[in-house]
């Protein structure tokens, strides 16, 4: 199937074109159909699938088309509520290069940066609003947005939100809505709160599904089995033996990323680190040296990297499996997007093998392991068991045996339980 069996117009399909697509993803080909039939979606696809085209494109049709009189008021017709602030920039950049042949205006607005350009443009007026929920309920708290003539409401990676604890702000911003809408819901997976969620505003939904837990086809996966202590050489080699011009790498922590970073620089790659405490600022220009080719390694956590659209990236590095299995199917879904092909590696050290069992299990396939000569895992990272001068309380007492021992001084010291008995029986 191509884009032009799937009932969209021709200024969607002149944009889709300049972006050199011609055959849509399965949910594309899936959600297109129905959303412009007007039907509400219920819909489990993780990210790398194509998602925030098979949304977006229908959508812009949909406000083109209805309600042509009103185009010239901008009134917020169209709302899409991301849990980041990445995602909602990559759809808010969707829309802009799907909807450059129409007239219908659009701005995304999310915290950690100022509130007044925001402002500015939802006072000149906007059709389509991508937001985060915080942000989102500051300029409603203001009074400087109006949700209600909102047509078309999506609610982009349900599963992080409820992650992220935004489930009570969706319930805020759901009440301010009309009853009279199309509803999309995006997760990568279902839990019992979805499905809830999903349940009280929904509308006899059609459910489309694709691939949901599984990762890529097009992405090749391999485990480097690897002692911690040897993990940052290893990342070191691969890229320099590689030629690697642009890598993502994923860190468990925020520090994590930071010290990896540091590391790699010193090592002579250029690498920015990318996680929540970073400014907006900072993660936008990180974002553009990486996409740019300035900087050669992003080093990412779950949260920053969730929504991050990169154009044939070819190389994910896992330096550290995620603790939850579902979070390493959207970390490698960065690679292989759009039919592109991509490669993701995990630097798995001995104590990650149960990290790396769930994983497996969540896939339903064993990933290939490899080791490299030079880097084979060994045991010279001590367990806690074998180490428990770590662990013991500073003892000052201790002896030196370069030192003559000192006899223990009794001045000021309370007699012992056993030096009292003795002395009674005296």
């Amino acid at each position: 199937m191509t884009f032009d069996e799937l009932g969209l117009s021709a200024e969607l399909l002149r944009a889709v074109r300049d972006q050199g697509y011609t055959t849509p993803t399965p949910v594309q080909e899936k959600s297109i159909p129905v959303v412009l039939a007007g039907h509400d979606i219920l819909a489990g696809a993780q990210t790398g699938t194509g998602k925030t085209a098979g949304f977006t494109l229908p959508m812009l049709q949909l406000l083109q088309k209805s309600h042509p009189e009103r185009h010239n008021k901008h009134k917020i017709r169209a709302l899409v509520l991301t849990p980041t602030r990445e995602l909602a920039a990559q759809v808010g950049e969707s829309i802009s290069t799907y909807g450059k042949h129409l007239t219908l205006r659009s701005t995304v607005v999310f915290g950690g940066v100022g509130i007044n350009p925001q402002i500015q443009k939802l006072q000149r007026g906007v059709d389509i609003l991508v937001a985060t929920p915080g942000r989102l309920l500051d300029l409603i708290g203001q009074g400087k947005a109006d949700l209600g003539h909102v047509e078309f409401f999506v609610l982009d990676e349900a599963d992080r939100m409820l992650d992220m604890g935004f489930i009570h702000d969706i319930r805020k911003v759901l009440k301010m809505l009309p009853k009279q809408r199309q509803n999309l819901l995006f997760s990568a997976t279902f839990s019992e709160e979805i499905k809830q969620l999903a349940g009280g505003f929904l509308k006899s939904p059609v459910f489309v599904e694709v691939a949901r837990n599984e990762t890529a086809h097009q992405v090749t996966q391999v485990v480097h089995p690897v002692s911690k202590s040897k993990k940052r050489a290893l990342l070191t080699h691969l890229i320099k033996e590689g030629d690697w011009k642009q890598v993502l790498v994923f860190t468990k922590t925020k520090h994590g990323a930071n010290k990896l970073t540091t590391q790699l620089e010193s090592d002579g790659i250029n690498a920015a680190a990318i996680h929540g405490n970073k400014s907006q600022t900072a993660r936008t220009k990180a974002l553009a040296a990486f996409k740019d080719g300035n900087v050669r390694v992003l080093v990412a956590t779950d949260i920053a990297a969730r929504g991050l659209d990169i154009d044939q990236l070819p190389h994910v590095v896992n330096f550290e499996l995620p603790n939850v299995a579902e979070d390493y199917v959207h970390r490698i879904g960065r690679t292989g997007r759009a039919g592109n092909s991509g490669e993701s590696l995990s630097l798995v050290s001995v104590d990650e093998n149960k990290l790396l069992f769930a994983i497996e299990k969540l896939i339903k396939k064993s990933i290939p392991k490899v080791v490299l000569p030079g880097f084979e895992p060994g045991n010279e990272e001590p367990a806690e068991a074998d180490a428990p001068q770590q662990h013991r309380r500073p003892d000052h007492r201790r002896h030196d045996p370069s030192s003559p021992r000192k006899p223990h001084s009794t001045r000021g010291r309370r007699p012992g339980r056993g030096e009292r008995a003795a002395a009674k029986k005296v």
